[in-house]
């Protein structure tokens, strides 16, 4: 049984491992890449339900993890494939949510779902199968007793607790500090391809030791939580905006830096999950299509350039489905940030050349 905290019953059988899972529930719109859904950093805490009617056909790989195991607190499906096929499965997903120990269910109505989220909005859930399915009103004080997402700070879960270093592919060019508060292994390729030698250091680390690293760039990736409580990360973009560092923001990054720049953030009704999100480039016009995973969302108008006290900057990008900002660009400092995900191994690749923006930024930082 699935138990929504608004008291609504979503019944079901068991996927993967019974027992019980419980966290925030939300939607995910993509109709491919569930192994890189499951195992982002930033669905730690949450129960992801997919809103495509079957999942599972192409089974599990050992090529396609975003980190070291799945993330997500349960998984809510509609029709899992009975077997996979594809050249590259190892297993069933099935198989791989029982190993882990990830609770599910299947044979969910998830359309009744997707649309009872979208009105009402994320709330709390849970997964209940087994000895752990008791009655409605055990259940749902289950469910109502779990910290709600707004107001929790989860980026020093899912962060390295040492430095860790990610060398360059071929002829190292540049270094960089990376801040960890959940990045996945595709962005650590995609800078490792350019050249980039990424140091890998903890949420909690301080500006001396970023410097300490001797960076050429500091990077800012995707993250759990409410970004609201990240004030020793805005404090510490705010020190690297000061010395010129040149910065590359995605996800809790963009919210991070924008908090930096002076602008606040708010909860969306239900977010943006899935790799279907149009995003339009405020300075010229150009549409993309990309891929996307969060619930807040920073308060800007589209378009708008902003002071700050570090200059100007602008709302560089936004969302034509609701007008939520995807983008900063700061005018006066080196330093840019998308919403969105350009490094989205599922796709779409529309936005993957900001990688060699941040190359050109600190290509111009070692000139100045």
């Amino acid at each position: 049984m699935l138990v929504l905290e608004d008291g609504s019953l979503f019944p079901g059988l068991s996927y993967g491992a019974i027992g019980r899972s419980l966290g925030e529930m939300v939607f995910c719109t993509g109709m491919t890449g569930y192994q890189e859904t499951l195992t982002d950093p930033s669905y730690h805490r949450q129960i992801v339900m997919q809103t495509a009617p079957q999942i599972g056909n192409t089974g599990w790989n050992d090529e396609d993890d975003e980190s070291d195991h799945i993330w997500a607190a349960g998984y809510v499906v509609r029709d899992p494939a009975r077997r996979p096929s594809h050249w590259r499965a190892r297993h069933s997903l099935g198989e791989e949510l029982h190993r882990q120990g990830i609770v599910g269910i299947a044979g969910v109505d998830t359309r009744t779902l997707a649309r009872h989220l979208r009105e009402q909005g994320t709330m709390r859930g849970g997964i209940f199968s087994a000895e752990a399915m008791t009655d409605a009103a055990t259940m749902l004080a289950a469910v109502r007793a779990t910290r709600s997402m707004e107001g929790t700070a989860l980026a020093h879960e899912v962060g390295v607790e040492h430095r860790r270093v990610i060398p360059a592919a071929g002829l190292t060019r540049f270094r960089i500090a990376a801040l960890d508060t959940g990045i996945k292994k595709n962005i650590q390729n995609l800078l490792s391809e350019r050249g980039i030698e990424t140091h890998l250091l903890p949420p909690t680390s301080t500006f001396k030791e970023v410097q300490a690293v001797a960076p050429d760039g500091l990077f800012l990736p995707n993250g759990p939580g409410d970004p609201s409580t990240a004030g020793p990360l805005i404090q510490l973009v705010t020190q690297s905006l000061s010395q010129r560092i040149p910065l590359f923001g995605i996800c809790l990054g963009n919210q991070i830096l924008g908090q930096a720049l002076g602008l606040r953030t708010y909860k969306l009704r239900y977010g943006h999950r899935g790799l279907n999100v149009p995003v339009i480039d405020a300075r010229t016009g150009r549409v993309a299509i990309t891929a996307q995973n969060h619930g807040f969302a920073l308060d800007a108008v589209p378009g708008q350039s902003f002071e700050t006290p570090f200059g100007t900057a602008l709302v560089s990008h936004y969302c034509p489905n609701d007008g939520t900002v995807e983008g900063l660009q700061c005018l006066e400092v080196p330093g840019f940030s998308v919403q969105y995900h350009p490094e989205a191994a599922a796709g779409p690749h529309d936005a993957r050349p900001l990688f060699d923006e941040f190359v050109t930024l600190m290509e111009k930082g070692r000139e100045s």
